[in-house]
């Protein structure tokens, strides 16, 4: 019998497929070892591959020099295992194993690969304690683990239902460049060097925007792309340099069609994939409204409690906020069920938060024993006190938080991100997936740092018509056709009717104060492209280490990503980036400065 690996060593059946009904079949197993236990002179081992384990047994009565050769076998050893399938003896059944019920009597096996000692046990029960720079170094023998095979097969699930869904849906599939040119309003440029155009760089592309306008306007009708992007910006749990967008563009539509076919699609895809059930149409906010209300662009819905404006209660009398409300100032409460059980060391925690987020304090009403309490009661008349309970709703047992300030955003922000964590400190933050729009985004905001308004999102969203008169006396005040769709407090993507007119686009460029030199040196092409004839669209695109990492519950994108970078974008598997020899810096004309 050859002893090494032929036709004969190859598997007829895979680990995780032995069944009840396949007890005396002889078969072939080819895996890892994933444990070993030697009980009283007979060898037990859990052999596995990605669709499960069956385990081995090497019996000293059925083959007594292969029992014997099976002592120097260690785990994550590749084998491949020949023997007959058993029913496993009563009481020894593993009910939590698919293939529990049996085992295989080996009667011969060959070692394809030994290996060395794995630097950490591959266990999902203990390798997510694992320094995660390790388990990156080490990323193939992390992706062994029941968890991340599970993770990548989602991944693909969710690739394969979304082609097929914007298949049907007359929806083509086009590649766009890797290699691209610079462009502003964004985060920073991957940049690459051209050898034969001295001095001239490419930049790796943050999103495929111009080109899939460009297909808009040559006629496709309907765009998709599984496409790879690039960003240079700080990371963290939900950023990656290099990340996987689902991108998609429809022409001759509105707002109303787009948001349509997303939720459609989002609800089959959940319930495809992840078996859950999502009731559509999803709830949709205007910016104004999600910022009121919940005191964030992407609300987490699985909040019950929302802001409520108390300007009313405070305005006029001696109360310490009627001059900020006089002043057009901003005064929102956020009720708390149950918050009065919270101690006064628990309200003062709350309140120092507050001011790390920058407020100046937040008060608080506690609704104790039928009646309501706090600093500010003593400056309220019975009609202003009445009014606070109708407007809150507080009952008994509640507790009412009070935020103030002239800044309207800041007010909104500092409350809001009070409200997630006071929520999910109580443990009041529901199971399940919330989806919702968020719309009418501001089209510009103001950056202290340039001096100049940038755009929200880019600088291709249509502003609303009615809006346009705005653009370049009040562009603070336009609003956009831009909406996103959010899952449980995360952006999972967005997107915005674009602007298909000429004149409309080269005024977005002037509101964002871009000289005419520099309309035609970065976007002329762009500017040509839309003086051809430019039929209305817009589209969407949301990022699919995201998504599928909302859909698993996964702490981090990294989870989602087979090889993903650390928090300094570094491979430490590859350790990527590296130095790269003069030689090849002098062919691009790059030289290296040292560091002062």
């Amino acid at each position: 019998m050859a002893r090494y690996y032929d036709a004969s060593w190859q598997r007829t059946m895979k680990c995780g497929e032995p069944r009840k009904e396949d007890a005396g079949k002889d078969i072939v197993l080819n895996g890892w070892l994933r444990a070993r236990r030697d009980l009283g002179g007979i060898i037990f081992i859990e052999l596995w591959d990605k669709t499960g384990v069956t385990q081995v047994v090497f019996n000293p009565e059925i083959n007594a020099e292969i029992h014997e050769q099976a002592n120097s076998l260690r785990n994550e050893y590749v084998l491949s295992v020949k023997g007959r399938l058993r029913i496993r003896p009563e009481g020894t059944e593993n009910p939590e194993l698919p293939t529990g019920a049996v085992e295989l009597l080996a009667e011969d096996f060959i070692i394809m690969s030994p290996a060395r000692l794995s630097p950490f046990e591959i266990d999902d029960d203990t390798t997510d304690n694992v320094n995660e720079d390790l388990r990156m170094k080490y990323r193939y023998l992390d992706l062994r683990r029941e968890k991340m095979q599970h993770n990548l097969k989602i991944r693909h699930d969710v690739t394969l239902y979304t082609r097929n869904y914007f298949a049907k849906n007359g929806f083509t599939e086009v590649e766009t460049p890797m290699l691209t040119k610079s462009t502003p309003e964004g985060a920073r440029d991957y940049l690459v060097p051209s050898r034969v155009n001295k001095g001239c760089f490419y930049a790796l592309p943050q999103s495929p925007q111009i080109f899939k306008q460009l297909l808009m306007v040559s006629g496709l009708d309907r765009y998709m792309q599984i496409s790879k992007c690039f960003r240079d910006e700080d990371l963290r749990a939900d950023r990656q340099p290099e990340f996987t967008q689902l991108d998609f563009e429809m022409s001759f539509i509105t707002e109303e069609d787009i948001m349509t076919m997303f939720e459609n699609y989002l609800a089959g895809l959940w319930k495809d994939v992840a078996g859950v059930e999502v009731k559509t149409p999803f709830l949709r906010l205007t910016w104004k409204e999600a910022m009121d209300k919940y005191g964030s662009d992407k609300p987490d819905l699985r909040i019950a409690s929302a802001m409520v404006a108390l300007e009313k209660v405070f305005e006029g009398g001696e109360n310490p906020f009627a001059g900020l409300v006089a002043n057009g100032g901003t005064i929102k409460g956020l009720l708390v069920k149950g918050g009065a059980s919270m101690s006064r060391k628990d309200i003062s925690v709350w309140e120092a938060r507050a001011k790390d987020l920058g407020a100046a304090g937040m008060a608080n009403f506690l609704a104790k024993d039928g009646e309501l309490k706090g600093p500010l009661m003593k400056f309220l008349s019975e009609d202003k006190i009445a009014l606070l309970k109708e407007l809150t709703g507080i009952e008994d047992g509640d507790a009412l938080f009070i935020m103030a300030d002239l800044n309207w955003k800041k007010a909104c922000e500092i409350l809001g991100q009070i409200r997630l964590e006071v929520s999910a400190s109580l443990g009041q933050v529901e199971d399940g997936f919330k989806f919702l729009w968020v719309t009418e985004f501001p089209l510009f905001e103001w950056s202290e740092e340039e001096g100049r308004y940038t755009a929200v999102h880019h600088p291709f969203t249509s502003p609303m018509y009615e809006d346009l008169d705005y653009m370049l006396t009040e562009p603070g005040r336009v609003r956009s056709r831009a909406y996103d769709v959010v899952l449980n407090g995360t952006e999972l993507g967005g997107g915005s009717i674009r602007i298909h007119e000429p004149q409309v686009q080269e005024l977005a460029f002037k509101a964002l104060n871009f000289t005419q030199e520099a309309i035609k040196d970065r976007f002329g092409f762009l500017m040509d492209a839309l003086s051809f004839g430019t039929p209305p669209h817009g589209g969407i695109a949301l990022g699919l280490d995201r998504l599928v990492m909302l859909m698993l519950r996964a702490k981090s994108i990294r989870d989602t990503m087979a090889f993903p970078k650390n928090q300094k974008a570094q491979c430490p598997m590859t350790d990527a980036p590296g130095t790269v020899d003069n030689a090849q810096l002098a062919e691009l004309s790059i030289k290296v400065e040292e560091e002062l």
